[in-house]
C-alpha cells in the first residue's frame, strides 16, 4: 500500500474560487424538505464533472440520496451532508447575499456550507490522488433531515460504515457526543361559547397555560439547574370566530444530555401531568410523545481524534470538543451502530433564522479538516 499523503499537500490544491461559486449556487437553489430534486441534480452534475460515478439511492419518487465512493474500496468513513432546508421565511429573500467574508442565506449554516466543503474535499481528492492512493471513504448527500430523517434511514438499510462525519454547524468544534431528543405534544379540550360569555364555556387555552405553568414548576424544567434544554415550539388553538376556544395544542422540544434516557424523561413528565387535574378545574388533557431519540457519547481513543488534534495544531485552531445540542441524523446513525462525528462550519444559533450565515474562510477550513479526516480513514 502506498504511503498516506500529508494532508497539507492536498490543501494547496483546493480550488477556492470553485468553492465560493459552489456555495453560492447551492444556497440559491431552493431545497426545503420534500423538494430536494433540483439541488441533487445540480450536485450530481458537479460530481460527475469531477470524474465520479454517482449512485442515486431512491427515497421516494423524485427524491433521492447521492452516494459517491471515492475509490475502489468499501468506504470505512462517509462524509454526510443533508441538502434540505426548512421552508423559506421569505421566498423573495432566501438566496445568497455577501457581506464581506460572510455569506447569508437559507441553509448557509445548516448545512449547505458543510455540504459544499465535503463536495470540495472530494473534488480535491479526485484531482490530486491516483486510484491506488485514494482512501476508503465515501460521500453521502441525503434528503429529508429537517423532517423525519428518511434519507439517512434509506441509506442505513443498505450501508453500515464504521464511521460517518456529519457536517452540521458546530463552528468547527468536533462533537463526539450528541444530545438526545424528545418531542412532546399536549392537547387540552374545553367547551365553546360566545366570547362575551366566557363563564358559560371552558377555555382550552387557559387550561393549557395553567398546564405549562404547572410543568414549569417541576425541577425537570428549571433552566437554572436542569440539564434538559426545552423549547415551546408551537401553540395553536381552534379558530372559529368570536368564541371561547375549545381546543389547544402545544408542541415542546426537549434536548437531553447524552447520558439521559428519553424514556425516563417521558415517564417524569407523565407523572407530573398526572397531578394537574387536582390543580386545574375541568381539565381535559392528552399528552403524547411522537418521537424520541437517545443521545450518545463516543470514546475519544480513535484515529479520527488523533488526526483532528494534529490537524488543528497545523491550522492553529485551539483544540476543544463538545456535545451537539440539537437533534440530527447523528442519533439515527448511532442507533444503527455507526459512529457519528458531528463537525461542520457555521453556528447552530443562527440556523433556521433570517440571519443565517456562514463564512467562506470557515468553509475553506472545513475542506482542509475533511481532507485530513478522509486520509485518516486508512487507520479505521
Amino acid at each position: 500500500m502506498p504511503p498516506t499523503p500529508d494532508p497539507r499537500q492536498l490543501w494547496e490544491s483546493i480550488d477556492q474560487e470553485s468553492l465560493r461559486r459552489l456555495l453560492v449556487e447551492m444556497i440559491d437553489i431552493y431545497s426545503p424538505s420534500g423538494k430536494e430534486e433540483d439541488i441533487q441534480l445540480y450536485l450530481e452534475e458537479t460530481l460527475q464533472a469531477g470524474g465520479f460515478a454517482v449512485h442515486r439511492q431512491e427515497v421516494e419518487e423524485k427524491r433521492c440520496n447521492l452516494v459517491v465512493p471515492l475509490g475502489w474500496r468499501e468506504p470505512k468513513l462517509y462524509l454526510v451532508g443533508h441538502v434540505d432546508t426548512i421552508a423559506a421565511w421569505d421566498l423573495e429573500e432566501y438566496g445568497a447575499r455577501w457581506e464581506n467574508d460572510r455569506l447569508y442565506g437559507l441553509g448557509s449554516a445548516d448545512m449547505k456550507g458543510g455540504c459544499a466543503a465535503m463536495v470540495a474535499a472530494f473534488l480535491t481528492l479526485a484531482k490530486v490522488l491516483p486510484q491506488e492512493q485514494r482512501p476508503p471513504v465515501g460521500l453521502l448527500l441525503v434528503v429529508g433531515e429537517e423532517e423525519n430523517g428518511d434519507g439517512s434511514a434509506a441509506f442505513l438499510e443498505s450501508y453500515r460504515p464504521p464511521w460517518v462525519v456529519i457536517g452540521e454547524p458546530t463552528g468547527l468544534v468536533p462533537n463526539f457526543a450528541h444530545y438526545g431528543y424528545l418531542e412532546a405534544v399536549f392537547t387540552t379540550r374545553g367547551r365553546q361559547t360566545h366570547s362575551s360569555l366566557p363563564e358559560l364555556g371552558h377555555n382550552a387555552v387557559e387550561s393549557m397555560l395553567r398546564v405549562l405553568l404547572h410543568l414549569g414548576r417541576d425541577p425537570l424544567f428549571d433552566r437554572s439547574n436542569s440539564q434538559i434544554v426545552y423549547s415551546i415550539r408551537e401553540m395553536s388553538s381552534s379558530r372559529a370566530g368570536f368564541v371561547v376556544p375549545d381546543r389547544c395544542e402545544t408542541w415542546i422540544d426537549l434536548h437531553l444530555p447524552p447520558q439521559l434516557d428519553p424514556d425516563l424523561v417521558e415517564a417524569a413528565i407523565r407523572n407530573r401531568v398526572a397531578g394537574a387535574p387536582a390543580l386545574i378545574p375541568e381539565l381535559d388533557l392528552d399528552f403524547e410523545c411522537n418521537f424520541s431519540a437517545p443521545g450518545y457519547r463516543l470514546e475519544l481513543d480513535n484515529p479520527l481524534t488523533e488526526q483532528l488534534r494534529q490537524t488543528y495544531g497545523q491550522l492553529q485552531i485551539p483544540w476543544s470538543q463538545d456535545s451537539f445540542r440539537s437533534h440530527s441524523d447523528g442519533n439515527l446513525f448511532r442507533q444503527a451502530g455507526v459512529n457519528p462525528l458531528i463537525l461542520g462550519p457555521g453556528a447552530l444559533e443562527v440556523a433556521h433564522t433570517p440571519e443565517e450565515h456562514t463564512s467562506l474562510s470557515e468553509v475553506l477550513t472545513a475542506v482542509k479538516i475533511y481532507l485530513a479526516l478522509c486520509l485518516a480513514a486508512e487507520k479505521l
